[in-house]
């Protein structure tokens, strides 16, 4: 009778101790080196194969891991007990693994390191191995620097063409400004031409303005005429003034001399000096200041446009216009006469006939009975010969 396991209890079922049963007693176990693979480590059982000295994956004995886990690698192998049957590899026969060549190292010379070879590590004796780097960096910064270069270029283009832009402005610029010069220089020299236009110009309303304060009424007696001052101020520094003979010879041939100056409400003294009856000229002379009129350096023209300042009958700082109808020589010994159209009446003798530039060029003194516009007056040039105070 033979002792054992049961089948149902997943153990080893053989003869019990010391009964044969006829068969040789078991062999001693065969040492055999551990199979290995790469880098020295065991290799790994085939798919399905059993372990030596392992129990099956999944098998039914107690305290075996559950299926699908794996185990750990199993110890050397160890001699098989006996009365049990030996593995095909121990009876000698081919197993379904071919076993490697157990390795070898020489004294001096360190092991070879077990265990699997990773990427990227190196063991002594083994070449180290290199890792290939992406090659899209490189070209990722090359054209990188080719965009840069792209746009450094189109910015340099564009300040070269702003830069000859504002050449060209600069350019435009001066020559606008060159020209305007020549503009401005030619309305400077223009506007000095009209100023000088303007001065001979007829402007009744600027004469009258610059004439009337030199221009007064004169009372002597019963007598009333025109008086103006002119030229420079006398030795005592008053004024001179010229009027008609005609308008002091009462005075004068009665041994009276002082006439009055009168202008709106103001009334000054003055004193005959000297008269020209051939002319019909007086000299009068006050302390008070006025400013004296300028006389023309050069006789009149007929056709020139002139004023005529006076108090006809008393009325003050009365203004008439006409031209210079002729320069006539004088008749029958007598000086020479400026006729004139401007109107004139009793009181305007004595006063001053005006041109255009503001200067004295005569001295009313009559006018045609029976006729109109038909003035006469005593020229300056006259007058100033006769008294030498112009």
């Amino acid at each position: 009778m033979t002792a054992g396991y049961g089948p149902q209890d997943g153990g080893p079922v053989g003869p019990a101790p010391g009964d044969h049963g006829g068969r040789p007693g078991p062999l001693p176990p065969r040492m055999e080196p551990p199979r290995t693979g790469a880098g020295g480590w065991p290799a790994p059982p085939a798919s399905g194969a059993p372990v030596p000295g392992q129990p099956p994956v999944g098998g039914g004995h107690p305290g075996a891991p559950a299926a699908g886990y794996a185990t750990a690698p199993a110890p050397a192998a160890v001699p098989a007990p006996r009365g049990t049957w030996p593995t095909a590899g121990e009876t000698g026969q081919p197993s379904a693994q071919p076993v490697p060549a157990p390795p070898t190292w020489s004294p001096g010379q360190p092991p070879a390191a077990s265990g699997p070879a990773f990427p990227g590590t190196s063991h002594p004796g083994e070449a180290p191995v290199v890792r290939q780097r992406s090659g899209w960096l490189p070209r990722a910064a090359l054209l990188l620097a080719l965009l840069l270069v792209l746009v450094s270029g189109v910015q340099a283009y564009q300040i070269h063409v702003l830069n000859d832009r504002l050449g060209d402005t600069r350019r435009d610029l001066a020559t606008a400004q060159e020209r305007d010069g020549v503009r401005l220089d030619g309305v400077e020299q223009r506007a000095e031409e009209l100023e000088k236009q303007a001065g001979t110009v007829f402007n009744p309303e600027d004469i009258a303005e610059t004439v009337l304060r030199s221009v007064f009424r004169v009372r002597a007696g019963n007598s009333t005429g025109t008086a103006f001052a002119v030229g420079k101020p006398n030795s005592e520094g008053g004024a001179n003034l010229f009027t008609n003979y005609h308008v002091v010879e009462s005075l004068w041939t009665s041994g009276e001399r002082q006439v009055f100056l009168e202008r709106t409400d103001q009334r000054f003294p003055a004193t005959i000096v000297k008269v020209d009856e051939e002319n019909d000229v007086a000299h009068l002379r006050t302390a008070a200041k006025f400013t004296g009129l300028v006389t023309a350096p050069t006789p009149v023209k007929s056709g020139q446009q002139i004023i005529v300042v006076g108090a006809p009958l008393g009325l003050t700082d009365s203004v008439t216009t006409g031209v210079v109808s002729a320069f006539r020589k004088a008749e029958n010994g007598g000086g020479d006469v400026i006729q004139f159209d401007a109107p004139i009446n009793p009181g305007n003798s004595g006063g001053p006939v005006i041109n255009g530039a503001k200067q004295v060029v005569g001295i009313a003194t009559a006018k045609a009975r029976n006729a109109e516009g038909i003035g006469l007056a005593v020229p300056i040039k006259t007058a100033c010969d006769g008294f030498d105070i112009c």
